[in-house]
């Protein structure tokens, strides 16, 4: 399988590596409890360290996760499985702002997906089982990036949460280390196969398209109390989202399931041809910075097949990882001068972590917007000079 941008996870060679390496230094050695702070920063034993990035819109959000099984469906990674495990992680318009702040992570998960525990004292700004905020929400579903986990997408899932979205992070199990109830925790049995499996990028955007659609199934189903107690889904405006092979993921469940009305692509090279027309909107939204030909031209396949309203956008100094957490976080946690220019550059660019994320941002919230929302999106139309950063490449 070719290793261009849009397919391979490089968190499994950026956080297995150099991310650790760089996490590990003096300035992330604090560990305790955090003290509330202004935005931006929390203080522990007297030092400084950085929230999750503040949502651009001010309404308070809560968060809860939950564990969901699938009995009727086998594990597409695991055959001695009795049923596909999911675990998800929701955040919502909240009723009030008080209460206690969710982690970014649990220390355990934390050493499992960088090998080590400082990234859970990451402070976020979602309330920890907050009680929704009453109406009809529409809902954005997101799937990370191979070998990520769905704590990559916290940034995105609080912003579309502060915006009056509900979203619904699924994490793809056995594509990365999964934390269950009672401190379980699966690793990643697919990895290693993406390499010698010529169908995997198929394998695994059909499996992850059934997760978001059964994810679907639970937050809509008539007569019951859904996962999230007390949250209402509006099952009219349904979106979906993805990094990677996320994104892949996202732009088949939107080709399988009608309910999906809009889904957006970052940087993810598409392993199942579009098929026939479905008349949805579809955002492609791409990294600039190390794609390979064979990755413009599988997006250029592609494009064709996508004659409803289409985008195609280019972050044209971003690097792969620059549509996740990793990149805002390697930046906030003063890590950049601990990697070299050539590994900093091939994950990320040369953008600054901040910036990509306010752009991603921008650019998913007004495809959103427009196309679940029916509000007026200019930023789609043309470029921008709030970003001008950004290219139409179509």
């Amino acid at each position: 399988m070719s290793k261009n941008r849009r397919w391979r996870s490089a968190a499994l060679t950026i956080v297995s590596t150099t991310l650790v390496l760089a996490l590990a230094g003096p300035a992330t050695a604090a560990t305790g409890a955090v003290a509330e702070g202004p935005p931006g920063t929390s203080s522990t034993a007297g030092q400084a360290r950085p929230y999750v990035p503040a949502p651009t819109a001010h309404r308070p959000i809560g968060t809860t996760s939950a564990h969901l099984v699938d009995p009727g469906r086998p594990d597409p990674w695991r055959a001695d499985a009795p049923a596909r495990e999911l675990m998800v992680t929701f955040w919502y318009p909240a009723n009030s702002p008080r209460g206690a702040h969710a982690p970014y992570v649990s220390k355990e998960l934390s050493r499992a997906l960088y090998g080590l525990e400082q990234p859970a004292a990451l402070r976020t700004h979602a309330v920890a089982d907050a009680r929704p905020a009453a109406g009809r929400h529409p809902l954005i579903l997101l799937s990370a990036g191979f070998g990520m986990s769905r704590t990559s997408l916290t940034a995105l899932g609080e912003e579309f949460a502060s915006r009056g979205y509900a979203v619904a992070a699924v994490d793809a199990t056995y594509e990365t280390s999964v934390e269950f109830p009672g401190g379980r925790i699966e690793s990643c049995l697919a990895c290693g196969q993406e390499g010698s499996d010529p169908e995997f990028g198929a394998k695994s955007s059909r499996a992850r398209a059934s997760d978001l659609r059964f994810v679907l199934d639970r937050l809509t189903a008539p007569g019951r109390g859904g996962p999230v107690r007390g949250l209402t889904v509006d099952a009219s405006r349904i979106g979906a989202a993805g990094h990677s092979l996320g994104g892949a993921a996202a732009l088949e469940a939107m080709r399988e399931d009608p309910r999906i009305k809009a889904a957006a692509n970052l940087d993810g090279s598409i392993w199942i041809p579009a098929g026939d027309d479905t008349g949805r909107p579809a955002l492609l939204f791409s990294a600039g910075v190390g794609a390979s030909p064979e990755a413009t031209q599988n997006w250029e396949d592609n494009w064709k097949r996508f004659t409803g309203p289409r985008y195609w956008v280019d972050l044209s100094t971003a690097g792969h990882l620059s549509f996740s957490d990793d990149h805002w976080l390697v930046d906030n946690l003063g890590l950049r001068d601990q990697l070299t220019p050539e590994a900093y550059r091939e994950n990320f660019g040369t953008i600054d972590g901040n910036r990509a994320l306010a752009a991603t941002r921008a650019y998913l919230g007004a495809f959103f917007d427009r196309h679940l929302r029916g509000r007026p999106a200019p930023l789609l139309d043309r470029p921008s000079p709030a970003f001008p950063e950004v290219r139409f490449t179509k």
